[in-house]
């Protein structure tokens, strides 16, 4: 069994994704490893923080080191030295969002680099030397087939925010036939002894008939899970929101739910929990950490800016509720005072706090559930 479910209070919900790596418990946050590395930290801070899954990134480690040589090394669970569960997206959202990026600063150059795609796949070039490459649903499938991740993601268009319902419709229809691709791709095993699992992902930006045809097609393929993608989820937390609302009816019971791209603030664990979604990945919590912004249950929108002079001599933990190492042994002071001076170590502690602040979130939200309490729980945090 991938997916079991342990308990429900209203739409919110416990489960366990059974992997041969290990137990996901969720509703779970995913920490983010993009380059086979949750940046600042190590394989032991990642096993203290309570993580029981993270994610490492397609289109990177395609770019480098290479999926041939990942897989070699015994693939991302080998080469990174981490044997828990993994997950790698599918590197759509990275092939389309680095080659915006990538005109804005060309801009007015011929050479620029344009994402050409076509109903077969995506043309680009990459953001660190200019070469080509190709993504088809079949070769998203091998690549990720070849790192070893646990779970993989079907290869999709991620719709911005601002597509019309025509351009919306249209790269619905081509996420649609590159799932039915992908699904044919896994039938063919990776490299690796482990079973991988392939969750499929719904489009439509934010049109509600598209996200609704969206979830109708991508639900009747055999899908292990169900994501639910676009730049709109997580970015616009309001948006997010809705779209889950008008998928409730049609999101199975039985497969775990993953919304890509939330967890920029703690609070919005919450919006996606209440509606049944199960895990859920952001690069927020270690990029802020990196720039001295550090989650506090007392600071203006659950976080604090340790580069601050008013922490100068602050002798207290960055959050008196948090059990993080950071917390157990260093002071607001001294974190202030690795900041200004540039140290590293400011980097790894802010990490780590910022991390473990959200898997224990997520571990008494699973309590609260567990308890028929979720709605209190969360009125707490508002």
């Amino acid at each position: 069994m991938f997916w079991e479910q342990l308990a429900t209070d209203g739409r919110a919900r416990t489960g366990v994704i059974h992997t041969d790596h290990g137990d996901i418990l969720t509703p779970t946050f995913m920490p983010v490893g993009t380059q086979a590395t949750v940046k600042a930290l190590d394989s032991r801070d990642i096993a203290e923080s309570g993580a029981s899954v993270i994610l490492a990134n397609t289109y990177h480690l395609h770019l480098r080191p290479g999926e041939d040589l990942v897989a070699s090394l015994g693939g991302v669970h080998g080469f990174m030295n981490y044997h828990g569960p993994l997950l790698t997206d599918s590197g759509g959202f990275q092939v389309f969002s680095l080659g915006e990026q990538q005109e804005e600063k060309n801009d007015g150059d011929k050479t620029a680099n344009k994402v050409k795609i076509d109903f077969d796949g995506v043309s680009f070039r990459s953001h660190i030397d200019g070469s080509s490459h190709r993504f088809t649903p079949e070769i998203a499938i091998d690549i990720q087939h070849k790192l070893g991740a646990d779970i993989i993601m079907n290869f999709d268009i991620c719709t911005p925010d601002s597509a019309n319902f025509e351009k919306a419709h249209d790269a619905m229809i081509t996420t649609h036939a590159w799932a039915e691709r992908c699904v044919a791709a896994h039938q063919t095993p990776g490299p690796h002894p482990w079973k991988q699992f392939l969750f499929g992902i719904i489009q439509g930006a934010n049109h509600k008939e598209l996200r609704r045809e969206s979830a109708k097609f991508i639900t009747s393929l055999p899908f292990d899970g169900i994501a639910i993608g676009g730049e709109s989820i997580g970015y616009n937390m309001e948006m997010t929101a809705t779209t889950l609302d008008w998928l409730e009816d049609l999101l199975p019971a039985d497969k775990p739910r993953y919304t890509m791209g939330v967890g920029y603030n703690p609070r919005d664990i919450f919006d996606v929990v209440e509606r049944g979604i199960d895990i859920f990945d952001c690069v927020a919590p270690t990029r802020v950490a990196r720039n001295g912004a550090l989650y506090s249950r007392e600071g203006v929108d659950l976080k604090i800016n340790l580069r601050n002079a008013a922490f100068a001599t602050d002798t207290s933990p960055l959050d008196a509720w948090c059990d993080c190492f950071t917390c157990k042994h260093h002071t607001r002071a001294y974190i202030h005072h690795l900041f200004k001076c540039e140290e590293l170590l400011a980097y790894r502690l802010a990490s780590i706090h910022n991390i473990r602040f959200l898997l224990k979130l997520c571990e008494e939200i699973r309590a609260a559930i567990t308890a028929g309490e979720f709605k209190k729980y969360r009125d707490s945090w508002f």
